[in-house]
């Protein structure tokens, strides 16, 4: 498990997309799980844990369409 001290939606999509699967934890916000390079919506969530995973796939997806 990795922990983020700071959000920052970059960083998090970097870790991973090379990863592609495992848990990060989020200071302030929270754990996640992430497969297949695409972060997952917790159990539980809140309007905050939709809007982290939003933001962070988005960064994914930018990341993926760069490399090709």
């Amino acid at each position: 498990m990795r922990l983020f001290k700071r959000y920052t939606p970059s960083m998090i999509a970097k870790h991973i997309s090379r990863l592609f699967k495992g848990r990060i934890y989020i200071s302030g916000i929270g754990k996640f799980e992430f497969d297949n390079g695409k972060l997952i919506v917790p159990d539980k969530a809140e309007v905050r844990h939709f809007q982290t995973v939003k933001e962070v796939n988005q960064e994914v997806m930018k990341l993926r369409c760069a490399h090709v």
